[in-house]
């Protein structure tokens, strides 16, 4: 079993910056990947940004070139860092970890609003 406590998320303008962060415990050696995923109301989640074991990265294009997905060295808590947000990318960001099963974390708010 992975558990999963995600942080950092709050009220920013339009433009500014926040960092998430995910924290893995339990059987993290499992772990073969970690990525993040959102939920705007009405719509359905979709995939952020993902980071695998060898530390491949990838991410959607809306968020190209602003958002940015890393890990701690010993790859139990990685982080989204998000600058020039938008309005749009408003929604609940949710950490996920795939390995021996899929695991999610609880979600935590992120606004964008002036």
């Amino acid at each position: 079993q992975v558990q999963l406590v995600e942080s950092g998320g709050g009220l920013v303008q339009p433009g500014g910056s926040l960092r998430l962060s995910c924290a893995a415990s339990g059987s993290t050696s499992s772990i073969n990947a970690m990525g993040w995923y959102r939920q705007a109301p009405g719509k359905q989640r979709e995939l952020v940004a993902v980071i695998t074991r060898a530390g491949t990265t990838s991410y959607a294009d809306s968020v190209k070139g602003r958002f940015t997905i890393s890990r701690t060295s010993a790859k139990n808590t990685v982080y989204l860092q998000m600058n020039s947000l938008k309005p749009e990318d408003t929604a609940v960001y949710y950490c996920k970890a795939v390995g021996g099963g899929y695991y999610w974390g609880q979600g935590t708010q992120v606004t964008v609003s002036s």
